[in-house]
C-alpha cells in the first residue's frame, strides 16, 4: 500500500516522544521516547521504512515552540519531510484531566493525517538571523524605556522635579540630571549608576540602528525596503522587520488575510439576528502589529497631501508608479484619521483602523498590486 505514515513528535529540550499514525488501520504504533537529538528521529524513520517498506512516504510534525526551526532544518537536511504545526490552529480533543507527552504526540500525528492544522512558515536562515538581530535591538529599546522610568521615579521620590522644559530626555533634561544633587552620597551614587547605564544603552542603540541600516541596504532587501519606506511612518527598521518576519507576502491570498495574520481585524460574537463586533483579535505577529500601530501614529500629523522633505528623500529612486501608490495611501489614511476623529472616534480606535489599512496597502505594494 502507498498510504502515508504520519509521525507525531512531542519535543522538549529534555526528550522527544515519537509515535506513528497509520490511517489505513486508524491506529497509533511504535511509541518511543528518546534523547533530544534529530539523529534519533532519523533512526526511528529509517527503522519505520525498513519494516513498512521503503516506498512509503513519511511525514513528521511537531508543534511550534522552544526548538524554533532547528529540528525542521535538521530533518529536512537529511531528506525527511517535516511540518511545524501552529498550536492555535490545531484540532484538539475536548479538554480532559489527562495530559502527557504520549497523548500530545498522538494528537499531533492525527492532526497531520486529518490536515487539522496550519503549517508555520519557515523563513530562510538569513531572514531568521536578521529577525533575531532586530528583536534584540527592540529588547534593548524596551530596557531603555524601563530605565528611564526608574530614573524619573528616583528623582520624584526625592522631590526633584524637572521644570525647565516640557519634554524629558532632551539635552536640557540630561544636563539637569547630570548636575542634580540628592540628599546623601549613596543616593547620588545610585543616580550616577543609573545614568551610566543610560548612556551605555543609548550608545548601544545607536550602534544597533546603524547596523540595521547596513542590513537594509543589502542586495536581497534594498529594493523592497526602499519601496516600503515610501509610506509615511515607515523607515528602514520597520520595513526590514516586515520583510524578514513575513518572508513571502504571496502566501496571503488577499490583503484581508494579511491584516488578520497581524491581528488587526475585529473579532465577532454574533448569534442568530444579533451581530456584535469586538476589538481587534490581537492574533498572529505581535511584534509587527506594534510596529504598524506606531507607524500609524504619524497620520494624525501634517496636512492632507503634504509631503515632508524627509519623506521626499526616502522616496527617491523608486518608480513613479510606486511613489504614486504610496502618496495615494498616505493621503487616504490622513483623511480617514481626520474623518474618524471628527465623528467622535477615540484616538486609539482611529490609529488602529489606520494600522489595519496601512497593512493592506503594504500587502498591495509587496505583491505589485499598485495599479
Amino acid at each position: 500500500m502507498n498510504s502515508i505514515l504520519y509521525v507525531g513528535l512531542d519535543v522538549h529540550t529534555t526528550n522527544y516522544t515519537i509515535c506513528t499514525y497509520e490511517p489505513e488501520f486508524d491506529s497509533i504504533t511504535r511509541e518511543v521516547q528518546t534523547a533530544p537529538d534529530y539523529k534519533n528521529v532519523q533512526k526511528y524513520v529509517n527503522k519505520l521504512l525498513q519494516d513498512k517498506g521503503k516506498h512509503r512516504r513519511v511525514i513528521c510534525g511537531y508543534e511550534a515552540g522552544c526548538l524554533g526551526y532547528s529540528l525542521y532544518r535538521q530533518l529536512t537536511a537529511v531528506g525527511i519531510d517535516c511540518v511545524i504545526l501552529a498550536p492555535a490552529t490545531m484540532d484538539r480533543p475536548a479538554r480532559t484531566p489527562f495530559k502527557n507527552d504520549k497523548r500530545d504526540a498522538r494528537m499531533i500525528a492525527r492532526c497531520l493525517a486529518t490536515h487539522g492544522y496550519s503549517a508555520v512558515y519557515v523563513p530562510t536562515q538569513k531572514d531568521e538571523s536578521v529577525k533575531g538581530y532586530i528583536r534584540m535591538r527592540d529588547d534593548h529599546k524596551e530596557d531603555m524605556k524601563r530605565l528611564k522610568q526608574r530614573i524619573i521615579s528616583l528623582c520624584h521620590q526625592h522631590g526633584k522635579i524637572f521644570t525647565e522644559g516640557q519634554n524629558y530626555w532632551t539635552q536640557k533634561h540630561l544636563s539637569w540630571l547630570r548636575s542634580l544633587k540628592l540628599d546623601d552620597a549613596l543616593q547620588n551614587e545610585t543616580l550616577s549608576e543609573y545614568m551610566t547605564s543610560y548612556y551605555k544603552l543609548d550608545e548601544a542603540l545607536k550602534r544597533f540602528d546603524k547596523r540595521i541600516e547596513e542590513l537594509a541596504a543589502q542586495n536581497e532587501y534594498a529594493e523592497r525596503v526602499k519601496k516600503l519606506t515610501c509610506f509615511l511612518g515607515i523607515k528602514s527598521h520597520t520595513a526590514l522587520s516586515m520583510l524578514v518576519e513575513i518572508g513571502d507576502f504571496k502566501r496571503f491570498p488577499d490583503a484581508d488575510h494579511f491584516a488578520a495574520f497581524l491581528g488587526l481585524v475585529p473579532g465577532e460574537h454574533s448569534s442568530a439576528n444579533s451581530q456584535k463586533y469586538l476589538g481587534i483579535t490581537k492574533a498572529g505577529n505581535k511584534h509587527l502589529r506594534r510596529l504598524l500601530v506606531e507607524a500609524a501614529q504619524c497620520y494624525n500629523r501634517g496636512a492632507v497631501g503634504h509631503k515632508s522633505k524627509l519623506l521626499t528623500e526616502r522616496q527617491k529612486g523608486n518608480t513613479p508608479e510606486v511613489i504614486q501608490y504610496a502618496d495615494r495611501a498616505n493621503e487616504r489614511l490622513r483623511r480617514k484619521y481626520r474623518r474618524m476623529t471628527y465623528q467622535g472616534k477615540q484616538h486609539n480606535v482611529a490609529v488602529t483602523a489606520i494600522a489595519r489599512e496601512l497593512a493592506c496597502f503594504i500587502w498591495g505594494m509587496m505583491n505589485d498590486r499598485i495599479a
